[in-house]
């Protein structure tokens, strides 16, 4: 195509001058970065000493245009509306690194919203992260259980990566490549620059990467490899809440038992008594059925994938506060109800909902998703005391329930064979006092063999 002259027959106004790049807004810099971490183990946990910190935020689209305090109030329910409002008024709160005249005062594009506050962490467990293999580009480590992988809620410094930090340098940053909930333990990959993490997280992604869990499950799992194929269905984004149902997104996970442990006694014992089930084990039922340790290949990577293919089989874990929770599934614990008929996807919301008080604090332990249900109810755990420094409402330290799954992260290793890498089976995997079983698991031969063909890129 030739190109041909274009006459200037139109005026158009001139350009605007482009304005020199500003500097953003000064803000409130964090006051207390505290190096070393203030840890202290006290009691097998590992506690943060309470410190000051300033969150930093851009103000998010929904939020243009809207008071101040209602941002805080309907954003930011960890605390009361009194707190902020206080907080607010004495310039706790600023924006743009300043003081707001009013709680009423209108949000903008653009602005930043600064918070500082005497933040108190959960306490999570002291037992520290073991490494399994290191080198050059990555660190194996076998996570504790309780501990979450990022900053998170209430979680700072109490985090993998902070720990990680602590033990290696305030400039080191920690790249975790896989992901575990706060309370499943097991094998994690950080990788110690972008370009290692990068590598093996596409592998993950790709799926040529085979992973191993091990589970505590109600009752005698069935021997030989077990194949779910029940498709997931996530029947509350709010609460995290997932079921087996025809409708769902496809799933396999292939089960076989590594042993399986009798009652330690048919009658229900009182717990105070040596050598004698917990009153825990006896309200779950495991004193009258027994256990099960089951090994666990995922083939594909739903959320809460074992946990609920594990209960659809009427094999739950055993100390899952929701997935094993009588109040919630009835007495079948929503084993083979693939088409919702003993029980609507209503009737579990609603009563998970309405659980008591002890048990939604539990449950909620578990979910990151279940936020806003632990924010209206958590209360309950309060310890009655205030913070001689801010007033804030002190927490009665996590129960047991509240610092472990019994599901773990065994083992990762390349379908190819190039690597692989094995944790020891947990203290709640082993036998029991005066009982035999295994105190290791095999290769994954069998495992993979039950579903190579239907998905060779696992072989």
């Amino acid at each position: 195509m030739a190109l041909v002259e274009v006459p200037q027959t139109t005026s158009y106004p001139p350009l605007e001058e482009k304005k020199p790049l500003q500097d953003p807004p000064p803000v409130v810099v964090t006051p207390c970065d505290p190096w070393p971490r203030p840890y202290y183990l006290d009691n097998g946990l590992r506690r943060v000493a309470p410190y000051h910190f300033t969150y930093n935020t851009y103000c998010k689209e929904r939020w243009r245009g809207r008071e101040l305090l209602d941002i805080f109030s309907s954003e930011f329910r960890d605390r009361p509306l009194e707190y902020y409002k206080d907080a607010i008024e004495r310039g706790a709160v600023t924006v743009n690194g300043k003081p707001v005249p009013t709680t009423s005062h209108i949000v903008k594009n653009g602005d930043i919203i600064s918070h500082t506050l005497h933040r108190h962490e959960p306490p999570v467990t002291a037992l520290p992260i073991s490494i399994l293999h290191e080198d050059e580009d990555m660190i194996v480590i076998n996570k504790p259980a309780g501990v979450p992988v990022h900053p998170a809620g209430r979680y700072n410094y109490n985090s993998v990566v902070e720990i990680m930090r602590a033990e290696r340098g305030h400039s080191w940053n920690p790249l975790p490549c896989n992901r575990l909930d706060r309370l499943t333990s097991g094998v994690m990959f950080i990788g110690k620059h972008p370009k290692a993490a990068e590598k093996l997280s596409l592998q993950i992604t790709d799926r040529t990467v085979r992973k191993e869990y091990v589970a505590r499950v109600k009752g005698e799992f069935p021997d030989g490899e077990v194949v779910c194929d029940m498709p997931i269905l996530q029947i509350s984004p709010k609460l995290g809440l997932n079921r087996v149902r025809a409708n769902g997104k496809s799933a396999r996970t292939v089960f076989k038992k590594l042993a399986y442990y009798p009652a330690v006694n048919k009658e229900p014992l009182k717990s105070n008594k040596e050598d004698q089930v917990s009153a825990d084990e006896v309200k779950r039922g495991q004193a009258s059925e027994g256990y099960s340790i089951v090994r666990c290949l995922p083939v594909t990577g739903r959320t809460h994938q074992l946990r609920v293919h594990l209960q659809f089989l009427g094999h739950p874990i055993a100390n899952d506060p929701i997935y094993s929770n009588r109040r919630v599934w009835g007495a079948n614990l929503g084993a083979n109800d693939a088409d919702a008929s003993q029980d609507t996807d209503e009737d579990i919301i609603t009563r998970l909902s309405r659980m008591g008080k002890s048990e939604v604090a539990d449950a909620v332990a578990y979910h990151d998703e279940m936020v806003d249900e632990y924010n209206k109810k958590k209360a309950e755990k309060m310890s009655g005391e205030l913070c001689d420094v801010c007033q804030t409402p002190l927490y009665t330290d996590p129960g047991e329930q509240e610092l472990c799954l019994w599901l773990h992260s065994l083992r990762y290793e390349d379908s190819g064979g190039s690597w692989s890498y094995l944790s020891p089976l947990p203290s709640w995997a082993l036998p029991p006092d005066g009982m035999q079983g295994p105190v290791e698991v095999g290769g994954m031969e069998a495992l993979v063999e039950a579903v190579k063909e239907q998905n060779p890129e696992i072989a």
